[in-house]
């Protein structure tokens, strides 16, 4: 009832320290069970079977899934590990679904340890206590909710289907997605969403976006205000037509894709003031090329000292751009305001939130999916 949920809410069910157990799964009880009967976990609530793959492109007896199997971890390698010296952006590569979009919101977690453990918790690994039973938690509905996952993952000629690290040996990105695609119903309806989603599941935390062919004219003020925050930042490249996705720009950005944002400072330059925006690409495979990158000329008539320290920040597959030029090619760009609770103790500079409950109501408050937000679903 509104009044239990009340009381519970009070009793602090559904903050970070006590999260809602989806599916009603209790994953310390479920892993105690496994333990005293010798077995590794298998879920019913998101089996092993195609179904929990998708519905159109990867459906029952479609092309995509034919020949798919599932396999642990403990089954694809001799030596699997969790996370192997923290998460990092060549933990997280991109299988054959379109959810780029995830992926850079999950790069950018790995910029950031407090967020990341908060999304992926502490203590998991197939070493101490393995079971094949794994759990995330995301925040849905005003809540964190932790989801349990077996660690069976799907494999398609001997290689994973979706998320993958590049040395093949660590799981944590994979568990997360099937994590996340438990909570979406399936796989598949992962492909396709925007950073926006993803950074407010991972975080409890508020968004704006801003198109960039008709920014504000402060916007390089609120960037500087919401990165001393700790915002999370995001853009990205609009797509023109399905031969777009993923294409390679002549100054080598990715269309279609996700980058983070991480930076923003003011340089002198030639006796003038430039801004420059910093941009991480979460998978690194792809490397701008342009002014400011790691070797170009403009770094030669910059102060060395600052030079030096701009380019060392960059070293995690950052590159800066002039902001102007950065207007011009990128055509969003979206923020991701976090809640207190989401900030480290030492910020100085805080949100304050207030949560009103209410409903969706067809024909007043619905609307449709981001393709068409003004039609009534």
């Amino acid at each position: 009832t509104a009044i239990q949920k009340a009381r519970d809410r009070v009793g602090g069910l559904g903050s970070v320290q006590q999260a809602v157990r989806s599916m009603n799964q209790d994953f310390q009880a479920l892993k105690e069970e496994c333990l005293q009967n010798g077995s590794l976990f298998e879920d019913p609530m998101f089996p092993a079977e195609p179904a929990s793959l998708g519905f159109k492109e990867l459906g029952p007896f479609t092309a995509k899934t034919r020949g798919v199997e599932w396999k642990r971890p403990t089954e694809m390698t001799a030596d699997p590990q969790f996370i192997v010296g923290g998460a990092t952006r060549t933990d997280i590569c991109q299988g054959a679904l379109g959810d780029c979009w995830l992926l850079a919101a999950i790069g950018s977690l790995t910029l950031n340890e407090h967020l990341l453990h908060r999304v992926v918790p502490h203590g998991q690994s197939f070493t101490n206590q393995y079971t094949g039973i794994f759990h995330f938690q995301f925040w849905q509905f005003g809540e964190w909710v932790d989801v349990v996952i077996d660690d069976r993952l799907p494999v398609k000629d001997g290689e994973l289907m979706f998320v993958h690290s590049a040395e093949g040996s660590e799981f944590w990105s994979a568990l997360l997605e099937k994590a996340y695609a438990k909570l979406n119903g399936s796989y598949e309806a992962l492909s396709g969403g925007s950073t926006t989603e993803a950074f407010e599941d991972f975080t409890g935390g508020v968004s704006e976006m801003y198109e960039l062919k008709n920014p504000p004219r402060d916007l390089h003020r609120i960037i500087q205000k919401a990165l001393q925050r700790g915002s999370l930042l995001g853009c990205s490249i609009d797509i023109s037509s399905a031969f777009d996705m993923e294409a390679v720009t002549f100054k080598k950005l990715v269309k279609g894709h996700a980058y983070s944002v991480t930076g923003l400072r003011q340089v002198d330059y030639h006796g003038r003031a430039e801004r420059l925006i910093r941009i991480r690409n979460p998978w690194g495979q792809v490397e701008w090329t342009g002014a400011w990158s790691d070797n170009s000329s403009e770094w030669n008539a910059v102060d060395s000292a600052e030079k030096d320290e701009m380019l060392c920040k960059m070293e995690d597959g950052s590159s800066g751009r002039w902001f102007s030029r950065f207007l011009r090619q990128f055509s969003r760009l979206e923020i991701c305001n976090l809640t207190p609770d989401a900030l480290s103790l030492d910020h100085t500079s805080f949100w304050t939130t207030t949560m009103f409950e209410g409903s969706w109501r067809r024909g007043s408050t619905a609307g449709g999916c981001r393709n068409h937000p003004s039609s009534s679903q």
